[in-house]
C-alpha cells in the first residue's frame, strides 16, 4: 500500500514529492514521519493559486471511493477540506466503518473555510475579477461586431454608384475621360457668370426689361424648334455681354437677344436659321445690316470666347447620377427655364442651378427631399447646400402660370413636354 494512491482508508489524496500522502497519515513501513499540521496548513493557505487548480466541486462519492479498484494517479488540487466535507467522506465510505474498529483512525487535515450556503467555496478574487473582464470582453466584442455589421450595411446602402460602367462600350460617352471633361466644366463655370448686380450699369434697361426678352426668346426658340443647348447659350451671351457693354439702348436689347440667339444657332446648331427669319420674327424692328453690326459687336466684346459651361451640360450629367425617368427630367428642366427667366437666380453658378433643380423636381414629384449620395458625389453639392435656391425655385413653380411672364409655363404644358407645368410644386419647401 506504500506505493498506491489509495490509503488503506479508502481515501484518496496527492502525492508528495516523497510518495507520501499530502494530508494524511504516513505510511509507517516506508520509514517516514507525519508532517507537521503547522507546516501543511502554511503551506496549503500560502501556496499560489492557478487558475487550473480552482475547482469549485465538491468530489463526488464515485471519485472519493473507489472499492476494489485502483484509479490512476489524481491530478493535485489544491483544496482545502472542511469539516463538512470530511464528515461526508467518513459516513459514505463504506470501507471506512469496516476499517474503523481494526485500524487507528485517520488524521484529516481540517481547515476552517467559510462556506455559502450552497456549500460551494468562495472564489479566489483574482478569479472573479478575471472572469469579470473575460465577461466583458466578449460583451464588447459582441457590440463592436454589431457595429461593423451595421456600418458595413450602411455603407453597402449608401454606396456610390458607377453611372458610366453601362456606356463603357460606347465611344461618344467618352467613359475613359469624362469625369476631366466635367472637372474642367466645375473649375471654369464661374467664367460664364455675371455679377448678380449689372443692371446697376445699365442707365436704359432693366431686370423686368431682361426678363421679358429672355421669356419672348424661350418662345422663338420653341417655334424655330432649335436644339437645347442653343437656348442655354442665347441667355448667357446676353448676360454677359450686358455685364460688359454698358449703355446698351431700350430700343436695341431686342436686337442684342436675336444676334445673341444666332451666335448660338452657329455654335450648336446643324442648321442654322437665316438672318431674314431672324428679322421677321422680330417684326423686322431690325435690319440685316444692324443685325450684322452687332454680330461683330458682341463677338469682339466677348472675345469670342463661346465655349463655356451652361446649366444644361451640368443637366445631363446630373440627371444620369439620379438615375431619373422621364417626369423627373421634363420637370427638371421645366424649374430650371423658369430660373432662365428670373435676373435673382443669375446668383447661383450653373452647376448649383442644375442641381438644385434635380433635388426641387424629385421632392416635387416625391413628397419628400431625396438626394442620394450618389448624386452628392458627382455634382458635388450636399442637400443642405441646394435648400436655398430649392426653395427660390418652388417658389418660381409655384407662380409659373400668374403673371405675364408665362412663356416657360405654356411651352410644357404641352403633351411634347409631358404637361410638366401641371404639377404641383413642393409645398414643404415653400415653408
Amino acid at each position: 500500500m506504500g506505493g498506491s494512491d489509495e490509503n488503506r482508508h479508502g481515501v484518496i489524496g496527492p502525492m508528495n514529492p516523497q510518495g507520501g500522502l499530502r494530508g494524511g497519515k504516513a505510511n509507517p513501513g516506508n520509514g517516514q514521519t507525519r508532517r507537521a499540521l503547522s507546516n501543511i496548513n502554511k503551506n496549503i493557505i500560502g501556496a499560489p493559486v492557478y487558475p487550473c487548480a480552482v475547482n469549485k466541486r465538491p468530489l463526488s462519492e464515485k471519485n472519493v471511493m473507489c472499492h476494489k479498484k485502483i484509479l490512476p494517479p489524481p491530478v493535485p488540487v489544491h483544496r482545502p477540506i472542511t469539516r463538512k466535507f470530511a464528515a461526508q467522506l467518513a459516513e459514505n465510505n463504506p470501507q471506512t466503518k469496516k476499517e474503523e474498529t481494526k485500524s487507528e483512525p485517520v488524521d484529516i487535515i481540517i481547515i476552517d473555510v467559510e462556506e455559502e450556503e450552497d456549500g460551494d467555496f468562495n472564489e479566489p478574487m483574482f478569479v472573479q475579477h478575471t472572469e469579470a473582464m473575460l465577461d466583458e470582453i466578449d460583451r464588447m466584442e459582441g457590440i463592436e461586431m454589431e457595429d461593423s455589421n451595421d456600418t458595413e450595411e450602411e455603407e453597402e446602402e449608401e454606396a456610390v454608384m458607377d453611372i458610366d460602367s453601362c456606356d463603357k462600350k460606347n465611344p461618344l460617352a467618352v467613359v475613359d475621360y469624362i469625369d476631366d471633361i466635367y472637372d474642367f466644366y466645375k473649375n471654369n463655370e464661374c467664367r460664364s457668370c455675371v455679377p448678380p448686380n449689372y443692371m446697376e450699369n445699365q442707365p436704359d434697361i432693366n431686370e423686368r426689361m431682361r426678363g421679358i426678352l429672355v421669356d419672348w426668346l424661350i418662345e422663338v426658340h420653341y417655334k424655330f424648334e432649335l436644339m437645347e443647348e442653343t437656348l442655354y447659350l442665347t441667355i448667357n451671351l446676353i448676360d454677359r455681354f450686358l455685364a460688359v457693354h454698358h449703355h446698351v439702348a431700350r430700343k436695341k436689347l431686342q436686337l442684342v437677344g436675336v444676334t445673341a440667339m444666332l451666335l448660338a444657332c452657329k455654335y450648336e446648331e446643324v442648321s442654322v436659321p437665316v438672318v431674314d427669319d431672324l428679322i421677321l420674327i422680330s417684326d423686322k424692328a431690325y435690319t440685316r445690316r444692324e443685325v450684322l453690326d452687332m454680330e461683330k459687336l458682341m463677338a469682339n466684346t466677348l472675345q469670342f470666347n463661346f465655349c463655356l459651361p451652361t446649366p444644361y451640360v451640368f443637366m445631363r450629367r446630373f440627371l444620369k447620377a439620379a438615375q431619373s425617368d422621364q417626369k423627373v427630367e421634363l420637370l427638371s428642366f421645366f424649374i430650371v427655364e423658369l430660373c432662365l427667366v428670373e435676373y435673382e437666380m443669375l446668383q447661383y453658378t450653373p452647376s448649383q442651378l442644375a442641381a438644385s433643380a434635380i433635388y426641387t423636381a424629385q421632392s416635387t414629384l416625391k413628397g419628400f427631399e431625396e438626394w442620394s449620395r450618389t448624386c452628392e458625389f458627382y455634382t458635388g453639392y450636399t442637400e443642405e447646400k441646394l435648400m436655398e435656391c430649392s426653395r427660390k425655385m418652388a417658389g418660381l413653380h409655384h407662380e409659373a402660370g400668374t403673371g405675364k411672364l408665362t412663356g416657360v409655363y405654356r411651352k410644357y404644358n404641352t403633351s411634347k413636354f409631358g404637361y410638366a407645368s401641371r404639377s404641383e410644386p413642393a409645398g414643404f419647401l415653400l415653408l
